[in-house]
Parts: C-alpha cells; sequence; structure tokens
C-alpha cells in the first residue's frame, strides 16, 4: 500500500527528515506505560514528569540519542519477596519522546516516584540574510543581453 505523503510538494524542500521524526513518534507512542505528563514550567522550559512507583534511581536511565528523548526503566527482582497480589506494574519500560532541534535537556531528578527531566528550549531567532546575485555566462545571458540591446566590448 502507497502511503500518502503530506510534505511532498515541491514547495517544501528539505522536509523529509520531518516526516521520518513523525513516523518515529507514531511508532513510540503504542505503550501507555509508565504514564507521563508535560507541562510548560517557564517561558522557555518544559518538564516530563514520568509516574515509577517502585523505580530506584540506578534501575532508571535518561539518554538522548538523535533528538529523542528516551527513559528506560528496569527493575531487579528480589527473589526473596513473596507476593501474595502484585498490582503494582514492575516491568520494565523504554518511553521515547522526539525533541525538537535545539531542545536541550538540562537535568532529571526523581521525587515522591515521579521522574522529572527539564528541558530548555531556547528561543527562536530571526534569521535574514540577503543573497548576491551573480551574472551568469551562459548561452542564455547572450540573448538575455542581446535581446535588451546590451553591448559587452571593454
Amino acid at each position: 500500500m502507497t502511503r500518502l505523503s503530506l510534505l511532498n510538494s515541491p514547495l517544501l524542500l528539505g522536509f523529509d527528515h520531518v516526516e521520518r521524526v513523525l513516523d518515529r513518534a507514531s511508532k513510540s507512542s503504542t505503550d501507555g506505560y509508565p504514564p507521563y505528563n508535560i507541562e510548560q514550567v517557564g517561558e522557555d522550559r518544559l518538564r516530563i514528569s514520568l509516574a515509577v512507583a517502585g523505580f530506584a534511581t540506578d534501575e532508571l536511565s535518561v539518554q538522548v540519542e538523535d533528538n529523542q528523548l528516551v527513559v528506560r526503566g528496569k527493575q531487579r527482582e528480589d527473589p526473596a519477596r513473596v507476593f501474595l497480589h502484585r498490582g503494582i506494574a514492575a516491568r520494565q519500560f523504554q518511553r521515547s519522546f522526539v525533541l525538537a532541534e535545539g531542545i536541550e535537556v538540562t537535568g532529571a531528578h526523581l521525587d515522591n516516584g515521579l521522574l522529572h527531566v527539564d528541558l530548555r528550549r531556547p528561543p527562536v531567532e530571526s534569521r535574514v540574510r540577503t543573497i548576491r546575485i551573480d551574472g551568469t555566462k551562459g548561452a542564455g545571458s547572450e540573448r538575455m543581453e542581446a535581446a535588451v540591446g546590451v553591448s559587452r566590448r571593454a
């Protein structure tokens, strides 16, 4: 089956990487564990909070891999513990978040069963650049010069 691309317009140049990022994000959002919040905590700051009850600091990892924030958790099983009922999830997980260009992970901390990952989004700077137009020296320019009566004598 052919997939319809929203970014295949000839007016959108260089956006093929955006399509790959969207594919990656849609594949990583299928699992709902662990639940998480994303909040804005300042003008240019964000915080992702994941509910990781029962996980110790050394059982969690936070990494940035090619503009993707990856949080992993794996609890060690204690064979001495005998559960009569086990209702608290203790499974391993991997949760991924695709980061926009320029987003920085500034830190992470565990507090009351929540893993907080702090991000900083630098302000977008407006960039204007003027491109100099050079005269061409191909056959097309000779025709144009003849059409407008321009002479190239030295």
